[in-house]
Parts: structure tokens; C-alpha cells; sequence
């Protein structure tokens, strides 16, 4: 990748180009010097086995990066092009509107983003409102006294949305009712933001410009960075996420469509937010299943969004050029937050899976009715490398452990190098926590797939949704918990018999 950007500090980047020289170095030092004992034929059976499993799921990967690529360098720029020559001839919206949420924010954060929010009306020039559901009266004093202070006017009405009701879910659908009350709607762009995230200049400009020249373009969503206040590898974690988000998301929206809306910065038509439908699924989604019956969605207020627009076959689409930063903070342990994060977000992936596939790829397009399939059948692919390793090195020889923790370290560089271009930087770090974000993310997804009722929301009010109590509960838990053993030894038992190590 040509122009690849990397740290600004090149006393920063020194440290992990030289750490990246040395696991290379180590690799092949290490391949030259593996014992003979590797050679034994069930070893080479094994690995020959497994690696058409990887060399599958790596061609699927190399396929989002081609896509990528394509969306990057030839489909978005016609379409950028198209978008600023209408902006550059003094095409505008009537009017648009923010709608964010906010609950008990830092107010350091809150002046940061209502500052970004003012910044991007200056740039946009032309009327906008800015709707707000608050869930405490010190935010309402907060967003007061900034405007008060505020010294050069701007277009901008402020409309603040007590929450009387508990959740984001709630709030979202208190604003949007208090919208559809005051009459917008047609072709008005509406930004959806948290109280949390901040726009970059010129954010919203380029966001509501493809409006302008794609009328088929019903919603799209943003490049996202994140700003943590917290331990230092949560913020190499995140970025390394993101820069997969990144690639992800242009290869997605090649096809017109996106996975996610994310409720951090996503832009929506105004008819399209102030429809019953949209506003009764925010605020009461849920889920028929098999096993715990009906129950609401906590979060994933942004997969709920996705899912109405996926359904009605709308084209989504995703401007890698404006961006938006979320603020990330992380009081107590990092590890825990991590594994909250984690279970949050696969929880809505696996909650929303289901039913978006069961649209069919003809509504929602063949190519990301695939990607959804794929993200289910990746819980259970991720761990069979894992453990068709252990029984090697437990029935064949301990070095294949080590063989294959040296593979596994390999591929993850080779798929940093590529990530440090979507990332702006180069981090050494990348290739471990790539594979431990994996490791720990498709674990957590096989704890939750048979207990998708369990949610819990840790940066808002720390908000839980149980799996309940009584007979009934306790009886529907054994069960999960006995699906989950068995999946888990069927898996294993395949990774075994596939390897051909028994």
C-alpha cells in the first residue's frame, strides 16, 4: 500500500520498526532451528489439513482487502468528486439536525463535543438544531452554561429532552418522537451522535454532501478513532480494531451496504428517523428465542437502526474520509472493560445475526448476507486452530505448539503491515493483540451465543439485563450451559478427526 502513513515521532517509530525487525528475525531463526521431530508424517498431515482451513479464511480476508481497496481508490473517489462539485455550487440541505444522547458525561468531554458541534455548523452554514436527550439535570446545567458563554453566534437551536425513562434505547426514542412533533422530515439530514464523540472539522460537511449527490444513499456511517483515558495497550487495542473497522467497512460498503449504523456518528434521512417503525424499534427491540422466549434489547441501538433500514432494502454507505473520535474511559480494571466491550459487541452481532440473515441474500444483497453468515461461522472456526494444536502437541509432539504459535505470529505481522496503513501508524504490538482480541472475542461469543438474553451496558449507568430467576430460569441455564459443553466437544472432536492427529 502506497503512501502508507506512520507515527509522526519518528523517535516513536524507530522502537517498533526495530521490535518488528526482531520477531521476524526470531521467526526465522527459529524455523531454521525446529527439531526434527516435527517431521513425523501425523504432524505433516495436521498441518496440511488445517492450513486449508486458514488458507480459506485468509482468502476471505484478502477478498475484504481487494474490495477495500477498490472502494478506496476508484468507487468513493467518482463519488467524493460528484459530492464536492454539487457542495462547491452552493448546494445545502434545508436544515440539519444532531441528535445525541448524554448521560452523567465528564464535562471536559460534553464542552469538547458540543465545541465540535458548533465547529461543524460554521462549515456547513446553513440552519441546524441540535436536539438533546439528557439523563440528569447537572447535564442540562452543563450544556446550558457552555451555550450561555458562547461568544460569536452560530444557526444553531438547541433543544434539550429530559429522559424519563431508563436507558439509551429510551432517551434516542424520546428525542426522535420530540423531532417528528416539531415536523421535520424529507430529505433532512439527521447525526446521530453519543455524548461522547467528537467530529473532526469538516465531519459533518463531507457526510451530508453525499446526501446531496447520491439521492439513493439513505444512511452512512464514519471512519471512528478513539481517544482513551486509561491504560496505554487499550488504546493500541482499539486502534488496531478500528483499523480493521476501517478496512471492513469500505470493502462492505462496495456493496452499497454496511454491517452497522454505529450510534457514535451515523447520518440518517430525516423521513426515514421520525417513521413509527424506526422510532417503536429503538425503543422496544427485541427477540423471539427458542429457549428464553421474548426478551428487549439493552443495547445496540445502532444494530436496531441497521436492521430497520437492511430490512426496507436501503443503501447504506461508509465515507472513509470524515471521521469522528469517541473518548473512551476506563475507571478500574482495563481487562474487565475489554471483556465488557467484547461481550457488548458481540452480543448485538449475534442478537441482530439471526434475523438479518433471515431476510435473505436477495434483499440484503449476496455478498453482505455472506459477510453475516460468515461472521457466526468464524465463532467456531477462530478456536479450531487452538485446539487442534493442544491435541497435537498432547498426541504427536510438545513442539507443535510451538511450531504453531510461530505461524500464528507470522500471519499476524503480515496482516499488521497492512493494518498500519489503516491504522496512520506502526505499532509492534499489533500482531499479539491481534490474535488475542480473536482468541478472547470468538470465546466470549461461544459463552453468549446460548445466552443472548444476558447483556450489560458498563459505560452507561452500568445498566444489566440478567438471564432472570426461579425454576424456569435455572432450567433454561442448565440447558445453555449443556449446549455450550456439547458444541465445544463436537468442535473439539472435529478439529481432531479434520487434523487427522487420531
Amino acid at each position: 500500500m502506497s503512501g502508507m502513513p506512520v507515527n509522526d515521532d519518528r523517535r516513536d517509530l524507530l522502537p517498533h520498526l526495530f521490535a518488528l525487525y526482531v520477531m521476524l528475525a526470531l521467526l526465522v531463526l527459529g524455523a531454521t532451528h525446529l527439531p526434527d521431530k516435527l517431521g513425523d508424517p501425523r504432524l505433516g498431515a495436521a498441518a496440511i489439513s488445517m492450513g486449508f482451513l486458514g488458507a480459506w479464511r485468509y482468502l476471505w480476508w484478502l477478498t475484504h482487502l481487494v474490495r477495500a481497496q477498490i472502494y478506496a481508490r476508484v468507487v468513493y473517489p467518482r463519488l467524493r468528486a460528484r459530492a464536492d462539485a454539487r457542495w462547491q455550487q452552493g448546494w445545502r440541505p434545508r436544515r440539519v439536525h444532531f441528535m445525541m444522547t448524554t448521560f452523567r458525561e465528564d464535562v471536559g468531554i460534553t464542552h469538547a463535543v458540543l465545541d465540535s458541534i458548533v465547529q461543524q455548523c460554521r462549515e456547513i452554514n446553513c440552519p441546524a438544531t441540535l436536539y438533546i436527550g439528557t439523563g440528569h439535570p447537572d447535564d442540562e446545567s452543563v450544556i446550558q452554561a457552555y451555550f450561555a458563554a458562547l461568544e460569536k453566534p452560530v444557526q444553531l437551536d438547541v433543544t434539550v429532552i429530559r429522559q424519563i425513562y431508563p436507558g439509551k434505547r429510551m432517551a434516542i426514542g424520546l428525542v426522535l418522537r420530540a423531532m417528528s412533533r416539531d415536523g421535520i422530515g424529507g430529505d433532512d439530514p439527521v447525526i446521530f451522535m453519543d455524548g461522547d464523540t467528537i467530529l473532526a472539522n469538516e465531519c459533518a460537511t463531507k457526510c451530508i454532501s453525499i446526501f446531496g449527490a447520491d439521492p439513493d444513499c439513505q444512511a452512512l456511517t464514519t471512519d471512528e478513532r478513539a481517544i482513551v483515558r486509561g491504560p496505554a495497550w487499550m488504546q493500541r487495542w482499539l486502534d488496531m480494531r478500528f483499523a480493521q473497522r476501517h478496512m471492513a467497512m469500505q470493502s462492505h460498503a462496495l456493496s452499497r451496504k454496511v454491517l452497522t449504523l454505529t450510534g457514535r456518528m451515523s447520518v440518517f434521512r430525516a423521513h426515514s428517523v421520525v417513521a413509527d417503525e424506526f422510532i417503536s424499534t429503538i425503543e422496544n427491540d427485541y427477540l423471539d428465542h427458542w429457549l428464553w422466549g421474548r426478551f428487549r434489547f439493552l443495547s445496540g441501538d445502532d444494530k436496531s437502526s441497521w436492521y430497520v433500514l437492511l430490512r426496507s432494502g436501503a443503501q447504506m454507505l461508509y465515507v472513509p474520509d470524515a471521521v469522528s473520535y469517541t473518548v473512551e474511559r476506563v475507571e478500574g480494571s482495563g481487562i474487565e472493560r475489554m471483556k465488557a466491550n467484547l461481550l457488548r459487541w458481540s452480543g448485538n452481532m449475534l442478537r441482530n445475526g439471526a434475523r438479518a440473515l433471515a431476510l435473505g441474500p436477495r434483499r440484503v444483497g449476496p455478498f453482505i448476507w455472506w459477510c453475516i453468515l460468515d461472521q457466526r461461522i468464524a465463532t467456531w472456526s477462530t478456536v479450531i486452530g487452538p485446539i487442534g494444536a493442544v491435541a497435537a502437541a498432547l498426541c504427536i509432539s510438545p513442539w507443535a505448539i510451538v511450531a504453531y504459535l510461530m505461524w500464528v505470529l507470522f500471519v499476524r505481522v503480515v496482516a499488521s503491515l497492512v493494518l498500519f496503513g489503516y491504522a496512520r501508524k506502526v505499532d509492534a504490538w499489533f500482531p499479539v493483540l491481534l490474535y488475542v482480541n480473536q482468541l478472547l472475542n470468538a470465546s466470549l461469543k461461544l459463552y453468549i451465543w446460548f445466552r443472548l438474553p444476558q447483556q450489560r451496558w458498563s459505560n452507561r449507568g452500568d445498566q444489566r439485563a440478567a438471564l432472570g430467576s426461579g425454576a424456569g430460569a435455572r432450567a433454561r441455564l442448565f440447558v445453555a450451559n449443556g449446549l455450550t459443553q456439547l458444541f465445544l466437544a463436537v468442535l473439539a472432536a472435529f478439529a481432531v478427526l479434520y487434523a487427522q492427529i487420531v
